[in-house]
């Protein structure tokens, strides 16, 4: 608490954590030996040997390039696009005599389109870097020569310097905790970068060196540290410590990592034991990877295409013109004779015709080569920086509360989030908020509580329910009115029958304060009073205990006091109607586990009487029910299962009075059993705690929202109806993440759970024994054996179903242990089969690496594009190794947001990055590649047909520069308006519809069936205009004084009708117009004009046979203009009859939309009914699931 002081606790002498003085059981034998050869000199980091060992300095990198690699690295990267190298050949060969344009025609547009490549990626690479500098020149206090500790950036640290971090800051590095502001060196971490967990850790350096409270302790501090190399594992660390001549074990008790953060504790003094790629956070993150959309991959096979079709071509043309030069001088008679074969180098020397063949062929190379569009690399670079400067100043993903906007970091992706098929998503920081609050209960049968989850309102907002949007104001009152009271965190219940003291006039006022009592006595957690405004915050394992311990302060059992043997609360006395002081006497607390799903405590009240009360999982405690006990078990159940369908976590609440002498022979076995240091000592206590935790009587249940980002299970929901599969992998533990699956509709009633796991009595025997290859060779076989018997299910249920049964939807929920023999070569890909026929997978318990590993596997398994989203730094690999990352900027840590290609605020955004502007990003692309190609095949292909008219002398059609500059000015302004600003639909019927979005994922729009239409197009239009153009002028008289066209008049004209012609299709394929595209179009047209005007006007040794051919010859011409219209009309009726047909009798799922639109239906359910059915199948998660799956279920009923 600001401005306040704590009452400091020795955590040591309470029962739950005395557990930490523990006899050190690991094997330190190792050390020193293979894996386990670190030597750390602590305070004296400058001592020969320390370096001689040269160990990792504590800077971090997360660029792509460096100053050494960047131009290599780079140059790489652009000419490993196979359309860049060959223009970098031709390029090469056009300062040879071979080249039928001029060298600098060639090559200018080469440089310009790298040039601004790789300016796009220096810029890109210098934010990280940016990013880098401002993590790496954090300050930390470390131990200079004199003993007094200075600030010194995080760069500069060196492993065995002596740190002193200070409250609210992160660890700069992997530290020794050595002594805290506690007496007994106890320290508060919270590790939600690391794990995800927002939940403190608490941590405990070793006792002899707990009493160095003070910077001059450290002045004459010597010790030597000898631990584990370097390795990825969060949750171990082995290592021993010389101090004073003696030497004590080490565990990852006594570690803290990098980027966890100290809570609640002054000061902590540590030595640094790994630094920066050293340290286990980096470890477990992976290299940037140089990451290309499947577009993009997809562009590389088409352009191959074009160069198989470009050597058929050149090879065909040279073929006919070998045969052509061989015959040109007969008898001294010339066939040719303009080519002049009598008196001819080598490339039209009839006597040497197979190398002059050959000669051309690499001249039909080059001249052919403008069917691959040299521009489309460096356009499709333009458009996507604009694109992503539209998703960083969307107004929809700016989160003001934070004042974060979305930020696409890199803007290679922007198409891929148009086609993503499955989401691997982070929970913790994520999917929710960070907080927990208490909502509702059920107290002797009555239920309690008027808030409405986040599911409840996801489902009646879908069913239009009136009751839930009353309930909503409601709620809203509560939380929102500043009047009324403030909101209070992790408190959101609200019901009049037991606040404000009203409990005592409800029919079991016992029960409830009994239930009051529970709540207040029951947990570890640790009050913190700030003795200067005499408030409670509390400090506890989990967020649902501070939830409880809040929620019965505010219904008058205030927990305040705690110390080592007792809890004191106030309390509301009936009688008197007055708070007074209540003090219980704390006997043992039997901890929670995940096999136990239940903790309690054991106390004794002011009157002498022995409590147990016991807390956990249905599944649990109702079979622990004394038989007098059940008085309220029917509707505490009934309660619980509607609790859980509201996205609730639920535990169940009961207690047991023992008398004396059975506590205290409980007492004495406990005891020994807690002190014993055999293999059975876990299994003992155990066995004891469940002898006494039975013949229970049932109080109630609790109901705890684990709260999500607002609008979660609306974004899933969408996300499920544009079809995209979502996955969560989360470090918490199984219970944890199911609740979180039913609050944000990934789970629910109804849906069949298929849990693998190792928690098998058989499993857990085998691990008594030690034998780690028998518990390794067993732990796999059960995992391919449940892995199997789910697999089995599924084909049941889809035999079941042809059979015309209901479908089934399942669930996979697997644990790290499992996960770990799962992900194994030989069984990888059938527990990938099974996951991919699940409709939701959670994985829990997940480490950062299992995390990288489970996304590669469905990446490589299903061929299909990955998004992976976390917020913290463990899960840095998981955003690596996916197709795309995205990092939640969250309130903690930019680890994620720093290795992420696009960084959000809130989850929730997400819906509108990939259903809208995924969506628009994917369809602008694809558009735009095919539109490139087909203009480029336009072009090309009359330049072809012009080598077959002139059999094939190597003469191109047009002026060098109305070659060279066809790409770049006459035809790119148009298709970059069409990538930035070309919309199918509206951002708003994106979301109406998102069965739109499964365009992209099953890649419907570049296609290759629609790829090879377009360039279909382009052949047809480059016959049309071609011998539209021939015909019309080869056999009458140009202009009024008689002369023919010849080359000049002929290629201009040609064209002045590619570029109508290419311009006017691309007005005909845009859907929205904007003011930008008429200019573009119209503008791109009328520079044609004006270009021809000022470079026919410039001298003749530079305009060529360009020289004043629009003013002398084209202008005064009407048969240029006559020409010029009928050709380009004549040339787009095909594609405006196709494209006409196929909107009215096979229309595409946009189209169907514009015209719902455009009738006015969009609003329409049964429309709206009809369109998800045509596009997918029965969704199985989300609300819209859930809602589907209650309304068959009562129907059932009904007609039941």
């Amino acid at each position: 608490m600001k401005g306040g002081k704590r009452t400091k606790l020795l955590f040591s002498k309470i029962y739950s954590f005395a557990c930490w003085r523990q006899s050190f059981e690991e094997d330190h034998s190792q050390i020193g030996g293979r894996g386990y050869s670190r030597v750390i000199f602590c305070n004296k980091p400058d001592k020969t040997e320390a370096e001689f060992r040269d160990y990792a300095d504590n800077s971090v990198r997360s660029t792509k390039y460096t100053l050494a690699t960047f131009l290599p690295k780079s140059l790489f990267e652009q000419f490993r696009r196979v359309a860049n190298f060959y223009f970098l050949v031709t390029g090469t060969l056009a300062f040879t005599p071979l080249a039928p344009y001029t060298a600098v025609s060639a090559i200018v547009p080469l440089i310009v389109v790298i040039g601004a490549t790789m300016t796009k990626e220096i810029i890109e690479d210098w934010r990280r870097k940016k990013q880098d500098i401002e993590v790496n020149n954090r300050l930390v206090k470390v131990r200079k020569g004199d003993g007094v500790f200075e600030h010194t950036a995080w760069k500069n640290l060196r492993v065995g310097d002596i740190v002193k971090v200070e409250k609210d800051e992160f660890f700069p590095a992997d530290l020794l905790l050595l002594s805290s502001s506690y007496e007994d060196a106890i320290c508060y971490v919270e590790t939600m970068n690391l794990d995800g967990e927002t939940n403190l850790k608490l941590k405990q350096g070793l006792e002899v060196t707990s009493s160095m409270h003070e910077d001059l302790y450290f002045l004459d501090f010597e010790a030597t540290v000898k631990c584990e190399d370097p390795n990825a594992n969060l949750y171990s660390f082995v290592g021993s410590i010389e101090f004073e001549g003696k030497q004590y074990p080490l565990s990852h008790q006594q570690l803290l990592l990098r980027d966890s953060k100290l809570r609640n504790t002054d000061f902590i003094f540590g030595a640094v034991i790994f630094t920066g790629h050293d340290t286990k956070v980096i470890q477990n993150s992976t290299n940037p990877p140089s990451k290309r959309s499947k577009v993009e991959k997809k562009m590389d096979k088409i352009i191959y295409f074009l160069f198989c079709l470009l050597f058929l071509m050149a090879s065909v043309g040279s073929i006919f013109f070998g045969i052509s030069t061989k015959g040109d001088l007969e008898n001294g008679l010339m066939k040719r004779w303009y080519l002049r074969p009598d008196d001819s180098t080598i490339f039209y020397d009839p006597k040497r015709s197979a190398s002059a063949a050959i000669f051309h062929c690499l001249t039909a190379l080059m001249l052919y080569g403008f069917f691959i569009p040299i521009s489309l690399y460096v356009s499709i670079e333009i458009v996507k920086v604009l694109q992503s400067i539209f998703i960083n100043q969307d107004i929809y993903m700016y989160y003001e509360e934070a004042d974060k906007p979305a930020h696409a970091r890199t803007s290679n992706l922007n198409e891929e989030l148009g086609q993503v098929d499955t989401i691997l998503s982070d929970k913790t920081g994520t999917l929710t908020c960070n907080s927990m609050e208490f909502i509702k209960c059920s107290i002797a049968g009555v239920a309690y509580g008027r808030g409405v989850t986040e599911v409840e309102k996801a489902m009646n907002k879908r069913s239009g329910s009136p009751l839930i949007h009353e309930q909503d104001s409601g709620s809203d009152d509560v939380r929102d009115s500043t009047v009324a009271k403030a909101p209070i965190k992790g408190f959101n219940f609200t019901d009049e029958r037991i606040m404000n003291g009203n409990w005592v006039n409800e029919p079991h006022a016992d029960v409830i304060r009994k239930f009051f009592h529970f709540l207040a006595t029951c947990h570890t957690a640790i009050p913190e009073v700030d003795e200067d405004t005499g408030n409670i915050s509390y400090e506890a394992e989990s967020p649902d205990e501070a939830a409880f311990v809040i929620a019965a302060r505010e219904l008058g059992f205030e927990f305040y006091k705690r110390t080592q043997t007792s809890l004191s609360i106030f309390e509301l006395d009936p009688v008197s109607s007055k708070k007074v002081e209540r003090m219980y006497k704390l006997l043992n607390v039997l901890e929670f586990n995940s096999s136990r799903k239940r903790m309690s405590v054991i106390v004794k009240d002011e009157e002498g009487k022995i409590f147990l009360f016991c807390k956990g999982a249905d599944s649990v405690m109702f079979e622990r029910l004394a038989k007098n006990g059940r008085e309220f078990e029917d509707k505490t159940l009934e309660h619980v299962q509607e609790y859980a369908d509201a996205g609730l976590r639920t535990l169940i609440l009961a207690y047991r009075e023992l008398d004396e002498e059975a506590y205290m022979e409980f007492g004495e076995k406990f005891s020994l059993a807690k002190n014993s240091v055999h293999a059975d000592r876990e299994t003992l206590i155990d066995e004891l705690s469940d002898k006494i935790e039975r013949n229970l009587i049932l109080l109630g249940a609790t109901a705890v929202e684990d709260k999500l980002q607002h609008g979660v299970p609306d974004c899933i929901d969408k996300l499920a109806q544009a079809g995209i599969k979502i996955w969560v992998l989360t470090g918490d533990k199984m219970e944890t993440a199911i609740n979180i699956g039913y609050a944000c509709s990934l789970l629910r009633q109804g849906m069949k759970q298929i849990i693998i796991h190792l928690d098998s009595p058989d499993i857990q025997a085998l691990e008594k024994t030690g034998e780690k290859i028998a518990i390794a060779k067993a732990s796999r076989e059960n995992i391919r054996r449940q892995i199997s018997e789910a697999t089995a299910q599924l084909d049941a249920s889809r035999g079941a179903v042809s059979r015309g049964t209901p479908q089934q939807a399942f669930a996979l929920i697997i644990d790290g242990k499992s996960l770990t023999y799962a992900l194994e070569d030989g069984m990888k890909n059938i527990f990938l089969e099974l996951a991919l026929n699940c409709a939701s997978v959670i994985c829990c318990r997940s480490s950062p690496k299992q995390k990288a590993l489970v996304t590669r596997l469905v990446k490589s398994g299903t061929g299909k594009t990955t998004l992976a989203i976390g917020d913290g730094a463990n899960d840095v690999g998981m955003l690596q190794e996916a197709d795309i990352g995205i990092g939640i900027s969250g309130v903690e840590g930019m680890q994620a947001v720093m290795s992420s290609d696009i960084a959000i605020a809130q989850f929730r955004y997400l819906e509108r990055l990939l259903l809208v502007h995924g969506h628009w990003c994917y369809r602008r692309i694809s558009s735009m590649i095919c539109y490139f190609f087909y203009k480029n095949v336009t072009f090309g292909f009359t330049l072809f047909l012009y080598e077959v008219y002139a059999s094939f002398s190597g003469t191109p059609a047009y002026n060098d520069w109305f070659l060279s500059l066809y790409n770049v000015f006459f035809s790119s302004l148009p298709v970059i308006a069409l990538g930035v600003f070309d919309q199918d639909v509206s951002a708003r019927y994106c979301i109406k519809f998102p069965q739109l979005y499964q365009q992209g994922v099953q890649n419907v729009l570049f296609s290759w069936r629609r790829i090879l239409t377009w360039m279909l197009n382009g052949f047809l239009s480059a016959i049309i205009i071609f011998f539209f153009c021939t015909k019309a002028m080869e056999l009458q008289a140009f202009d009024k004084e008689g002369r023919t066209a010849g080359r000049d008049i002929l290629g201009t004209t040609m064209y002045t009708c590619i570029v109508w012609v290419v311009n006017l299709q691309m007005a005909l394929a845009i859907s929205y117009f904007t003011l930008i595209q008429h200019i573009f179009i119209w503008g791109t047209i009328a520079f044609w004009y004006l270009f021809l005007l000022i470079y026919g006007d410039m001298p003749p040794g530079f305009s060529k046979n360009a020289y004043y051919v629009l003013i002398e010859t084209l202008a005064p011409s009407p048969m240029y203009w006559l020409v010029t219209f009928f050709v380009v009309l004549s040339t787009l009726i095909p594609y405006f009859t196709y494209s006409a047909l196929q909107m009215r009798f096979f229309p595409m799922y946009h189209e169907v939309i514009q015209w719902l639109r455009y009738e006015g239906k969009a609003n329409d359910p049964e429309c709206r009914a009809l369109m998800r059915q045509r596009s997918l199948g029965q969704v199985s998660i989300g609300s819209t699931a859930r809602l589907e799956a209650k309304k068959a279920n009562h129907n059932k009923k009904h007609n039941f």
